[in-house]
């Protein structure tokens, strides 16, 4: 697919950044998968407390503590850039605890990506949400008000919930950042790293690699709860039996690894793959769990999504040679270096979403001016290349990136299968 790319997306201090490219069709073709033969083993679990999905992933990136100011100091309303085009930012800058860190940081990304877009046609209104829907509703009020033709933000689902029922009776579109894929709607499209398209790509991949089994170990979680009825979708499409499913308390893995032991363990395992969607807090503890329980990593290859993508996981010895779907590491080092140079202090994880919806914007912007955020223009099936690589949204709201393999071998994590360079339709 023919691609345009901005030149005039460049960095500055003489590092490249990235240009958001626009696909110039918008016809692709679609994948189909065949469907599962033998229905998973489950047993009863209860219900776990929801969690929000904007942090299932983890926000914490690498190296020094963020600093952030304190709480309140963000109340009211700042402008970024001096274009023609106004784009709404809404982040819950005044939120107790996390939330005004992750806030700060992608505040900042904004500011960086402004900066770097020369010429940027944009002003963004920033807007602090204080972390509550009843402050993303007012906000969302406000910056349209102003003449806000695009809102980015907020941050968590039940704010981008309400901030995109104010834009919808005006006709402007969200791109919101939660990663709770059910607020997304034609219109309300979230730029987050979704755990069902990690889980795809995972499943896909094992499929690939001769994989035919899968046994799961789930976390009572929201996440966990997502990334399960996603995994026995993927499961079905790639022709791959689920022999058994067992759940667990945050934390406490071992009635559930005990329970699944003679199903991944042993001489003969029934499982050739065993999927664990858990995250840096919890797999210590899980990892330990496996190897009481002998579990040998060589016969049952481990399986994972984005939140394993930290160091403290790749020391885990029972996760050995397994295999997780993220993002190509690669661009977010680079974006972490110019934030670094920039703020003196490292970015979170999630910094990246802010930076590649607002050089979107811009981009978007210097072809149209006021009428580029149109829905078509936003779901183009070609998708946009990014900090994070290359990404798409869907009519739905939800989205779709290029992701690479990546496993764990010895303390670290090498890639193994790289990101696609276009999205094909229906992937």
């Amino acid at each position: 697919m023919a691609r345009v790319s901005y030149d005039w997306v460049r960095d500055f201090a003489g590092r490249a950044a990235w240009a958001v490219v626009l696909a110039a069709s918008l016809g692709l073709s679609g994948c189909v998968g065949s469907e599962s033969r033998v229905p998973p083993r489950k047993v009863s679990r209860p219900q776990a407390a929801p969690v929000e999905p904007s942090y299932a992933a983890g926000v914490a990136g690498p190296g020094s503590p963020i600093q952030v100011s304190s709480p309140g100091q963000f109340g009211g309303s700042t402008t970024i850039g001096t274009g023609p085009v106004k784009v709404a930012l809404i982040l819950p800058m005044s939120a107790a605890g996390q939330g005004a860190v992750v806030a700060q940081s992608m505040r900042n990304a904004a500011d960086m990506a402004v900066s770097e877009f020369q010429g940027s046609d944009i002003t963004l209104l920033v807007k602090d949400d204080n972390g509550t829907p009843e402050g993303a509703r007012a906000a969302a009020q406000q910056a349209l008000a102003e003449g806000a033709e695009l809102i980015i933000g907020p941050l968590f689902s039940g704010s981008v919930q309400a901030a995109g029922q104010v834009a919808r009776e005006r006709g402007k579109p969200v791109i919101g950042f939660s990663s709770d894929a059910s607020i997304a709607s034609r219109g309300v499209y979230l730029l987050s790293f979704l755990v069902q398209e990690e889980v795809d790509r995972i499943v896909a991949f094992a499929a690939t690699q001769g994989r035919r089994s899968i046994a799961a170990l789930i976390p009572e979680t929201q996440y966990g709860r997502v990334a399960e009825a996603r995994l026995q979708q993927a499961a079905a499409r790639q022709g791959l039996r689920l022999v058994a499913l067992e759940y667990y308390p945050p934390g406490q893995p071992q009635v559930g690894v005990q329970r699944l032991s003679r199903v991944i363990g042993g001489a003969a395992p029934q499982a050739d793959a065993l999927f664990i969607p858990d995250n840096g807090d919890g797999l210590p503890a899980v990892a330990q769990a496996l190897q009481m329980a002998r579990f040998d990593p060589m016969r049952v290859k481990p399986l994972g999504t984005g939140v394993w993508n930290e160091p403290r996981i790749f020391a885990l010895p029972a996760l050995q040679g397994g295999w997780f779907a993220t993002p190509d590491n690669r661009g977010f080092e680079a974006f972490a270096e110019r934030y670094r140079a920039r703020f003196s202090t490292d970015p979170i994880r999630l910094a990246t979403l802010s930076y590649d919806a607002v050089t979107l914007a811009a981009a978007l912007a210097r072809m149209q001016g006021a009428q580029a955020f149109t829905n078509v223009m936003l779901t183009n099936p070609a998708g946009f290349a990014g900090a994070d690589g290359v990404f798409r949204f869907n009519p739905d709201g939800t989205n779709a990136r290029a992701l690479t393999v990546q496993e764990i071998r010895n303390g670290g994590a090498v890639a193994i299968s790289g990101a696609p360079r276009t999205l094909v339709a229906g992937n």
